[in-house]
């Protein structure tokens, strides 16, 4: 199959010197600065570094329980593209993504992380090859090509498979954003940027994406652990995935599912996965993504790209 696009030659190390696709002042890209000192003194004050990544994440997540839900966060310009991070107001995506973020700027004792510090580790993530380079197309729009992206670059592994159960997804085609353009700023602004949209969401298409069915979903739901990105796949065509949230294990010892709820319009721990799955006829089950340690971060151009090629045939 043809691979998604390469888009960059290096790949910065998060935390480093080496400047954030910060394109945009971040009076537009950092909202909540006081939330974010707050719960970064509470990380310091715990010594959430000295936790194991999945269980640093739901630290994390906890201190954004409660945060209402706003929809097309990333959506923050007309023309520009750019890193971005909002404790204000977060959808499905943002939340997930400002957590990672947030647990793995910390690594090490990192306490004393900057606003530059996170939008670094959220352009490493949210942006093909760990790169913005201001333009719209660099920023990975569908899940299930970030959990192919971010494999590849040693961010989360994903470990559908392994889990057990699961089947490859068939016949999918990708067409939400260029079907709904009119919903995206960006692409109703700047109608040039739609045909390579198209384009882009054609080899997103051919993905070799597997999931787990939402009626095996309660057989492996225990192997699931605390901080596991939970990709809901979808029945409908226009993405593979139409929601996101991450694995709460509670003292009750159900794997819950915690998400920015468009039914509760705000960050929520929900019912348990397999419960949440089978209230929703649009859910065909699940994809998995575990996050990794920074030290597996993959730093090298060369390698990241031979990680796609092979992941992604």
């Amino acid at each position: 199959m043809k691979h998604l696009p390469v888009v960059v030659a290096f790949l910065f190390l998060p935390g480093s010197a080496a400047p954030a696709g910060e394109h945009l002042p971040q009076s537009t890209t950092f909202k909540g600065e006081r939330k974010y000192q707050t719960v970064l003194a509470k990380a310091k004050s715990g010594n959430w570094h000295t936790l194991p990544m999945g269980e640093r994440i739901m630290r994390f997540a906890a201190e954004l329980r409660g945060t209402p839900y706003v929809g097309f966060t990333l959506e923050i310009d007309d023309h520009v593209e750019s890193a971005s991070v909002n404790f204000e107001g977060l959808d499905c995506w943002t939340f997930f993504e400002t957590v990672l973020g947030l647990a793995r700027t910390i690594e090490g004792g990192h306490y004393g992380a900057s606003k530059s510090d996170l939008l670094r580790e959220i352009e490493f993530t949210r942006y093909r090859g760990g790169v913005c380079g201001g333009n719209y197309l660099d920023r990975i729009h569908y899940l299930a090509e970030w959990f192919f992206e971010n494999e590849a670059r040693g961010v989360a592994e994903d470990i559908t498979r392994e889990l057990g159960e699961a089947q490859k997804v068939v016949g999918r085609k990708c067409t939400e954003m260029t079907t709904l353009w009119k919903s995206y700023r960006y692409l109703r602004h700047n109608p040039a940027l739609r045909p390579a949209m198209a384009a882009s969401e054609a080899q997103i298409s051919r993905l070799p994406v597997y999931f787990i069915p939402k009626e095996k979903v309660a057989r492996i739901e225990d192997r699931i652990q605390n901080g596991d990105i939970i990709g809901i796949v979808t029945n409908h065509q226009g993405g593979f995935c139409s929601h996101v949230g991450l694995a709460y294990r509670g003292s009750d010892g159900k794997t819950r599912l915690m998400h920015a709820s468009t039914t509760y319009k705000k960050v929520v721990i929900d019912s348990s996965i397999s419960q949440y799955l089978n209230s929703f006829s649009k859910h065909a089950g699940i994809m998995v993504a575990r996050p990794l340690e920074t030290s597996d971060t993959v730093h090298d151009a060369t390698v990241y790209r031979k990680n796609l090629a092979r992941l992604t045939r």
